[in-house]
């Protein structure tokens, strides 16, 4: 992709240019493909500064609307990022669909991905043809011996593998990941969490592993400890440590000093991020739908016309609500399309749906969650009262405490379309 992009106002790679060169992160990579034994994977925290957190999730329409008022309010911002709070090739289609659309919608936007490299490659040429220019890849040891130590597991497609297995397919992932990224003329960054007592007295052998592989820049960064995982207990490493770190993986690589261990959420300046003024903002457009208007109404699962009790699949019709200003009436019932047909059932249910903005569900499967979703439709995952479901929707009020217990076994849901796998 030809492009006259000024790829010198990325702040988190351009130190210079940190005080009046902005970076908004767009979080719609929820899942993870792999497990860091210093992560926790509760990212919904308002009150923590650290990667992997952020104040809602967003599909890829809604980053583009969210940016859309991002920009009004902070026209400082030269760069769009994706760092999670997953991993972005865990969740490869929210990814690319978001940067074709903000290549699309905001052409002159710098942009960056940053990914733990285990599931990246496959992307790489689609990525450069697109214009990013600014890839961030996690290498905490260039031994499988250290990386084991590190990760729990790792998944590669259906297959999970754990210990020394995990850590030489993470490794060799990242290293291909890296020199294809490099023949393609992108900036990459590699960030090494330093461990003390783990891969302290292995980071300047990171850094000159990368140097030999032509990166642009080393990051050295603290780990930040992490209750209810297997390094809760390890101590955030002293400054003087890392000084000492970073000055020795300096004579192979140009450190990044600036660091600032942004949110997946992460908006405005480095040192003047603005991510709780726009939070509000954030979570308003994560429950938006495009069209909104055009989509006064909200569909429900449910077996009783009280609660939202039904999984999607096995809904055999979906009570149509409305808020008409003095309160939430029931329109209608529809009858949902009959089991079977593959995906096609899904698209079957969106043209059912249309008029509607979201479908409240106990669970559903990715397949259809994805067709709902490319539709304008957005399901929510809940248990309980109708009427919290609909103020949600309508009012914007919390929806945490109505999160259904069984969503962690609809993730593994593929939604063929026959019912109870849907």
């Amino acid at each position: 992709m030809e492009t006259t992009l000024d790829t010198q106002r990325h702040p988190c790679f351009n130190v210079a240019v940190k005080g009046e060169c902005g970076r908004v992160h767009l979080p719609v990579a929820p899942k993870c493909n792999i497990l860091c034994n210093y992560c926790n994977r509760k990212f919904d925290c308002v009150n923590e500064s650290r990667p992997g957190v952020t104040s809602a999730v967003l599909t890829p329409r809604q980053a583009v609307a969210y940016m859309e008022q991002v920009l009004a309010k902070e026209p400082r911002i030269t760069v769009a990022g994706i760092a999670g709070p997953g991993d972005p090739f865990a969740n490869p289609r929210e990814t690319m669909e978001t940067i074709r659309l903000v290549r699309e919608n905001f052409p002159q936007m710098l942009l960056c991905l940053a990914t733990n490299g285990l599931g990246i490659l496959p992307y790489v040429k689609e990525l450069a043809a697109l214009g990013v220019t600014h890839v961030t890849i996690t290498v905490n040891a260039v031994d499988p011996e250290i990386g084991k130590k590190i990760y729990s597991w790792a998944r590669d497609g259906k297959v999970v593998l754990r210990g020394l297995a995990a850590a030489e397919l993470l490794l060799q992932r990242q290293l291909d990941a890296i020199v294809a990224l490099k023949s393609l003329g992108i900036t990459v960054k590699v960030n090494t969490i330093v461990i003390p007592g783990v891969n302290d007295g292995h980071v300047a052998d990171v850094a000159r592993a990368m140097a030999a592989l032509k990166v642009d820049m080393c990051n050295c960064m603290p780990v930040y400890p992490n209750a209810d995982t297997p390094f809760a207990e390890i101590p955030e490493p002293a400054p003087a440590l890392m000084a000492e770190l970073r000055q020795e993986a300096e004579k192979f690589l140009p450190q990044m000093r600036h660091c600032t261990r942004c949110r997946a959420d992460a908006v405005g300046l480095l040192d003047a991020d603005r991510s709780d003024e726009f939070h509000g903002c954030l979570s308003a457009c994560s429950r938006r739908v495009p069209g909104a208007p055009d989509k006064p109404y909200v569909a429900v699962a449910t077996k009783e016309g009280m609660l939202v009790n039904l999984h999607l699949g096995e809904a055999p019709s979906f009570q149509i609500w409305e808020n008409n200003g003095q309160g939430f009436r029931l329109v209608e019932e529809r009858p949902a399309p009959e089991a079977g047909g593959g995906s096609q059932r899904w698209w079957d249910l969106a043209e059912t749906l249309k008029d509607c903005r979201a479908v409240l569900v106990s669970t559903l499967g990715e397949t259809p969650k994805a067709v709902l979703e490319d539709c304008g439709i957005q399901p929510l995952e809940i248990t309980g009262f109708i009427d919290l479901g609909l103020r949600a929707v309508y009012l914007g009020e919390s929806v945490e405490f109505m999160k259904s217990r069984s969503q962690g076994l609809a993730k593994s849901c593929p939604g063929s379309g026959r019912g109870c796998d849907a």
